[in-house]
């Protein structure tokens, strides 16, 4: 029950982190668009089951592969598409992070 709990509160709290040190002067709006980028958890709907604890993300869904992951690094570099892709970039990372952290739950 923990380590779900911690991976939806740093999804929330990495991009304040981050709209806090490199984005102060527009915060609110920094931090709002790249928690926004949590929708792109919407290919979990295209699962069975659609919430598994024990499955990594990162590779499984559509929205999660490598391919996906790379556009959102190129999207960061648009200066107009900028947040969306940071937002996006740390999602992915966090997922990462956190399918290391399921191999050393079992």
């Amino acid at each position: 029950m923990f380590r779900p709990v911690v991976h939806l509160l740093l999804h929330f709290l990495v991009p304040a982190t981050v709209a806090g040190v490199f984005f102060r002067q527009n915060f609110l709006r920094a931090w709002i668009t790249m928690v926004a980028t949590m929708m792109v958890d919407v290919d979990h709907f295209l699962a069975d089951p659609v919430v598994d604890p024990g499955r990594c993300s990162i590779g499984f869904h559509p929205l999660h592969q490598y391919p996906a992951i790379a556009v959102y690094a190129a999207v960061s570099f648009w200066p107009r598409l900028r947040l969306l892709g940071i937002g996006l970039i740390i999602h992915m990372v966090l997922d990462g992070v956190d399918c290391v952290w399921m191999q050393y739950e079992h």
